[in-house]
């Protein structure tokens, strides 16, 4: 919920445009369909907002809106880094979440004594020096699974500037129904609001999706 929300949360207010998507077997047949269109459920977006990284003079997108199956996250992780290997890209960064002492997510804390809610994971020291620079706490000990584990070990394999960021995720179920925490998702945008000066990623609507939820 949280990097897919997060995700169309930036399309919309930086007006990144749609150029492409992944087809793959091993992908579930489905598609995705917006304003009566149907999309890949894996694609990429673009745009040229304004940032303070260096190299960032156009951002690229890529998000899904399903899991990816384990037996092609190694090969897909390979080549989105061959590519960003190639195109002398500049930070990659990950957006996910973390549910503590959750065995079956994403992300398993070890630190006993982690009360933030939102932390950060760098690939090499100058991914770790900008997770320092947004006073983002780092996460000391755990294990991260799924796409963002499997880019992260390959970022740092391959000396790739990386960052990860987790928010804390409450999201539950209501009669059968899981539902989204909408103040992951602001917690992120918040962090993401120092890197794109030119917009203001106002988290507000999330906060207020929040407290309707």
């Amino acid at each position: 919920f949280v990097s897919s929300i997060v995700a169309h949360y930036l399309i919309d207010k930086l007006e990144l445009r749609l150029v492409g998507g992944v087809n793959h077997p091993k992908l579930p047949p489905m598609c995705l369909v917006q304003d009566g269109k149907p999309l890949p459920p894996l694609r990429f977006y673009t745009g040229e907002p304004v940032c303070k990284l260096d190299k960032c003079d156009k951002l690229i997108l890529i998000m899904s809106e399903v899991q990816i199956d384990n037996q092609i996250k190694m090969s897909l992780a390979r080549s989105l880094m061959d590519w960003i290997k190639e195109s002398e890209s500049g930070v990659s960064i990950m957006i996910d979440s973390f549910v503590k002492g959750d065995t079956e997510g994403h992300t398993i804390l070890d630190d006993d004594d982690v009360d933030t809610t939102i932390l950060g994971i760098g690939s090499t020291d100058a991914a770790i020096k900008m997770l320092r620079d947004m006073e983002l706490p780092l996460l000391k000990h755990g294990i991260v699974g799924g796409m963002t584990g499997v880019m992260m070990g390959e970022s740092r394999r391959r000396s790739i500037d990386s960052l990860a960021i987790l928010a804390e995720s409450n999201a539950g179920t209501l009669e059968g129904q899981s539902f989204p925490d909408a103040r992951a998702e602001s917690r992120i945008i918040g962090c993401l609001d120092g890197l794109l000066p030119a917009i203001n990623l106002d988290p507000e609507p999330l906060l207020k999706e929040a407290q309707r939820i």
